[in-house]
């Protein structure tokens, strides 16, 4: 519940004492020198002389830096709010809004931004969230830089990208090409092809009746990754549901992933 004028949000018995107003911020970018943006969220009790942990969140597609640093849907306040509640800076980015899937430029800024906070702050662990083309981006970008991701936590994500079907033009620009002319591209971008790389805390939300970003591939990603010695996973499947992720499930899913991240780093 929130109190109204005391900007404090009680979640899971811990008061929280929210983010300091979302703040944009940008970085020329190191590729093709564009002008590239994120809004950054600090807790309030943020001390710049103390060790933060740093919460990525990677917007859908035709959304971009604004969805989950201001959005009340249930995927960025659930995200936001636990950030809060661990104390953490809290970063979105455009990412080569509105529609990226994580392609090469994509992946080249995000690589850049944390090279950017962490010079700018003292960053302990680091953890990704997303959803949809977002959930997608996470998987993609933890399976190409495994050693800068600590945990993952994607929504409703595609993890197959030579199967996918729905919004071919846009990921063909962002590619470079399509399936048929860039087929390493779509391979090197499919997280399930490249799980063995995903050995950091992973949890997958995914909805049985999601037509958007059909199940399957996720699906079947987690039980390679499940199959794998010594892997920290959790996949919340609602088979009932369709393309998003509930309030709960998107707070249990980052929970899972922090608390296995901390565990893991002792």
């Amino acid at each position: 519940m929130k109190r109204k004028g005391l900007g404090f949000l009680i979640l899971g018995g811990l008061i929280l004492m929210g983010f300091s107003e979302p703040k944009d911020e940008s970085f020329v970018s190191k590729l093709d020198n564009s002008k590239q943006q994120y809004i950054e969220l600090l807790p309030d009790k943020f001390d710049a002389a103390k060790q933060h942990d740093l919460m990525i969140a990677l917007h859908g597609h035709g959304s971009d830096r604004n969805q989950y640093a201001k959005d009340k849907r249930d995927e960025c306040k659930g995200a936001r709010d636990v950030a809060e509640k661990h104390n953490m800076i809290f970063v979105s980015p455009d990412y080569r809004a509105p529609t990226s899937w994580m392609g090469p430029k994509a992946e080249a800024d995000v690589v850049q931004l944390l090279e950017e906070l962490k010079k700018k702050y003292k960053i302990g662990k680091v953890i990704f969230v997303g959803g949809s083309m977002g959930g997608t981006s996470v998987l993609i970008f933890a399976s190409l830089h495994p050693g800068l991701v600590d945990g993952v936590s994607a929504q409703n994500p595609m993890a197959n990208m030579v199967e996918y079907t729905n919004f071919q033009d846009a990921i063909a620009k962002s590619y470079g090409g399509d399936k048929k002319n860039r087929p390493e591209e779509y391979k090197k971008r499919s997280a399930e092809l490249n799980y063995k790389s995903l050995m950091m805390p992973v949890a997958i939300t995914t909805g049985g009746k999601d037509t958007s970003v059909p199940p399957e591939s996720a699906l079947r990603l987690i039980k390679l990754l499940q199959g794998v010695k010594g892997s920290n996973v959790l996949s919340i499947h609602r088979e009932n549901t369709g393309h998003s992720t509930n309030y709960k499930d998107t707070v249990d899913a980052l929970e899972f992933v922090i608390e296995k991240v901390k565990k893991t780093s002792k």
